[in-house]
């Protein structure tokens, strides 16, 4: 004790020593474990780096940013799609009700309305149509109640069967012979078979694809009419198949008074005419002899044709 006191201060600096020695020991001992972790990040990382470099495409070096030219790819991208956002609207529903509320009583008279409309400008056109056509509706033609929850798609089905047929109509075609959609209600199931499709609407991560068939009688310019219509249209039509065959041996039946003048009492007779008839394989321009006696260099003759059609349906962008 004598001796700690003759040399108190020895005694304090080296106990301040120990103390310090112990600290930088602890210091160290801990920054030796962040480097090895931070050794084994970067051990990592640069395995990362090769895995990555060796991969095609790479991230790039530092002449070439792949990571950042697939950036811009995305960019453009967007850009595009939101561009040709304007080329794929979706069709209005018959009727196109603003609450999104359909009732049965609804839906019957836009469907009545719809119908015997595409009769009268199919007339107008001088278009040969079956009698007593429904255009795909012969399940709902006369039901004033609906399976629960088919309205909507039924409505919707309406607008777009409306609105091919207004295509279709545009072109100038002969003779419109059906149309064929999916099922979508349960009253479908009893409808005839030629008014339905066997297949489904399919989706992807972008959209629905709805399928149709329609079958009609023209020339082949007002086929490409049909295809030019769809082309332009702004709803987003795409023509998957087209099957094409003389018309020669196809009977047309044309509407006759006893088919639309049954919907709802419309004399259709006295207000419209009776369509043209369709011009047999027989129909053909009339070549006119001239000076020399010219051939004929076009001989034209009416044609069967069915369409693939599917429409496209955005889903909403999140």
């Amino acid at each position: 004790m004598t001796w700690i006191k003759r040399n108190l201060f020895f005694v304090i600096g080296a106990v301040i020593a120990v103390g310090l020695l112990a600290a930088a020991g602890v210091y160290d001992y801990k920054n030796w474990q962040r480097n090895n972790a931070a050794l084994d990040s970067l051990n990592q990382t640069y395995v990362a780096l090769q895995r990555l470099n060796s991969q095609n495409p790479s991230p790039g070096n530092d002449k070439i940013d792949n990571i950042r030219a697939a950036r811009d790819q995305e960019q453009q991208l967007r850009e595009w799609i939101q561009q040709t956002g304007q080329y794929f609207q979706p069709i209005p529903p018959v009727p196109n009700s603003t609450n999104g509320a359909i009732t049965d009583a609804k839906f019957a008279a836009a469907r009545d309305h719809t119908l015997n409309q595409l009769q009268v400008e199919a007339g107008n056109v001088s278009i040969t149509l079956p009698p007593q056509y429904s255009f795909s509706f012969e399940a709902e033609r006369t039901s004033v109640k609906f399976a629960p929850g088919s309205l909507a798609s039924l409505a919707q089905q309406l607008g777009e069967v409306k609105l091919i047929c207004e295509l279709l109509y545009a072109a100038k075609i002969n003779s419109f012979d059906g149309i064929r959609r999916v099922r979508v209600s349960d009253d479908d199931v009893s409808g005839p078979q030629s008014d339905y499709l066997d297949k489904t609407a399919v989706t992807n991560d972008l959209a629905v694809f709805v399928p149709y068939e329609v079958t009609f009688r023209c020339f082949s310019q007002d086929l490409a009419a049909v295809l030019s219509s769809f082309a332009s249209s702004p709803y987003g039509f795409i023509v998957k198949n087209i099957n094409m065959q003389p018309a020669a041996g196809v009977t047309t039946t044309s509407s006759s008074p006893a088919g639309p003048q049954a919907m709802n009492g419309f004399d259709y007779q006295s207000a419209y005419p009776s369509p043209r008839p369709a011009p047999g394989p027989a129909g053909r321009p009339a070549a006119t002899a001239g000076r020399g006696g010219l051939q004929t260099v076009l001989d034209e003759q009416l044609l069967s044709i069915t369409l693939d059609v599917e429409i496209v349906k955005l889903l909403p962008r999140n």
